[in-house]
């Protein structure tokens, strides 16, 4: 053993000598940002994590923590003895609603929010304290948008921490630098790939740029990165963040699809008088992959004209459809959001071949229905691999962060989907007449059957790298014997 790691192990030791014999090898702390696409990733990597008898504690907002726990789908938080949820309260930040008449889409309404949330570093630190005399490693995993919360393990001997990108590998590729990126270039096919496909302008706000910068700092200090992904769908551009991070000392590990792949036709559901069992059971009525499902996620917020003209597209492309249609998450996670409104006798219209959620609705299951052939999407990350974990294919229309990226992955790079609306049209609505020929293009026409089958092989693929053997299933278990170690 190296006189480095030995005098490492003997601080360790020191802590609390008595209790050496009835520590835990490892104690897992999950710090999610409190965002519902990041909250969702990581307490499905909890489930992960905790399959490995590792005990885990989920620290969240109050508000926040409870509303993830209701959404989560595959599996009950509950249920699981090895994880422990922490919810802490925070001081009510000033959220201004979401602004449905903004050029720019990325929810700037939530940035209070955000802020607050740097509020959990004393509780954190507090948590962390009394958990570390308790085990030999002390991990902690924390959303890249929360290390200033995190900060604190420093402190600890034998602590470390470990930071969670909530997006594609590709889209931190783009960001990390130059040389990255012209790497990425030469990597991929010529046709794959144009500096005209990717565009930073008009993601994020000037605000929120600030704080993704000081947050980033603290990663720093953190010993590796994690990522939703998989080598099946990002593997070239896992290779060269690998390497940096070996460059800087760090070390790498892509463990997605963190959702489950498997999704049970549970009766339970489809008895639910609420929104889930509404969906599932409508769905079971209809034919395997005739229905386009139509989802912007949780931060969008559509101006009504562009709901109109959506509506309409939809109507006449005389397709099969399910469109959730609610307006964006607000900063306190209130039910008290705006109702779209859908022209007269609309839902009447289309009663035979259409289902409007006006709920939050459960995406997973939905994907995972054998009914659902195509999915008209924001491409946030979430939703993204989902989609391809169930073998979906994708009309992305991009809104805002790392959403672009992801497009041009999706649909230029995996040929798994193709763009509904370009980004340099961003700020204009976009006509009903578009919306109908993707939702015909994609659900009607040779071409879309050529993508759903490239969807489905890829999909096949991700499913299978997670059971026993697969490629993603052996790198959580590299990272389990890592902290483990």
């Amino acid at each position: 053993m190296g006189s480095g790691l030995q005098r490492r192990w003997i601080e360790i030791s020191m802590v609390t000598p008595t209790m050496a014999d009835d520590r835990n090898r490892v104690v897992v702390v999950m710090v999610p940002l409190p965002l519902q696409g990041h909250l969702n990733q990581l307490l499905h990597l909890s489930r992960l994590v905790s399959t490995h008898n590792i005990p885990l504690h989920f620290v969240c907002t109050t508000t926040h923590g409870r509303q993830a726990k209701l959404r989560i789908q595959g599996w009950n938080p509950h249920t699981i003895s090895t994880i422990y949820f922490h919810e802490y309260p925070i001081t009510p930040s000033a959220s201004p609603p979401p602004d449905p008449k903004s050029a720019n889409k990325f929810p700037s309404h939530l940035q209070p929010l955000c802020e607050a949330a740097t509020q959990l570093r004393h509780p954190v630190t507090s948590l962390l304290r009394k958990l570390a005399p308790t085990t030999h490693r002390l991990v902690v995993i924390h959303d890249s948008l929360m290390g200033s919360v995190v900060q604190d393990f420093v402190s600890l001997p034998n602590a470390e921490s470990y930071t969670f990108h909530s997006v594609s590998a590709f889209s931190i590729a783009l960001y990390t630098s130059k040389k990255i990126r012209e790497q990425m270039q030469e990597l991929l096919e010529p046709d794959d790939l144009t500096t005209d496909h990717l565009s930073f302008e008009g993601c994020f706000t000037s605000e929120f740029k600030k704080f993704i910068s000081v947050e980033h700092e603290y990663t720093k200090l953190s010993s590796g990165r994690l990522y939703n992904t998989c080598r099946v769908v990002e593997q070239p551009i896992l290779d060269l963040l690998e390497t940096e991070a070996r460059n800087g000392n760090k070390l790498l590990w892509a463990l997605g699809p963190f959702n489950p792949v498997d999704i049970k036709r549970s009766t339970v559901s489809r008895k639910d008088g609420g929104p889930v069992g509404r969906c599932l059971r409508w769905l079971d009525k209809q034919a395997s992959n005739t229905v386009i499902f139509i989802s912007f996620g949780t931060t969008i917020s559509f101006s009504q004209e562009q709901v109109l003209e959506i509506a309409t597209g939809l109507e006449k492309s005389n397709q099969k459809f399910m469109w959730v249609l609610r307006d964006a998450d607000t900063g306190d996670s209130s039910d008290d959001i705006r109702r779209l409104e859908l022209p007269e006798g609309y839902e009447y219209r289309v009663r035979d071949r259409g289902l409007v959620i006006r709920e939050w609705a459960p995406q997973l299951e939905i994907l995972a229905h054998p009914s659902i052939g195509g999915f008209m999407s924001h491409c946030g990350w979430n939703s993204c691999m989902e989609s391809i974990s169930m073998g979906v294919p994708i009309a992305a229309w991009p809104l805002h962060s790392d959403q672009p990226n992801n497009a041009v992955l999706v649909t230029d790079i995996l040929k798994v989907g193709f763009l509904v609306k370009e980004w340099s049209r961003r700020e204009q609505v976009l006509p009903a007449s578009a919306v109908e020929t993707a939702v015909m293009r994609l659900m009607g026409s040779n071409e879309g059957q050529e993508i759903r089958k490239r969807a489905v092989a890829i999909g096949h693929q991700v499913r299978k790298s997670v059971r026993e053997g697969g490629d993603t299933r052996m790198e959580l278990e590299s990272f389990i014997a890592h902290i483990g170690r």
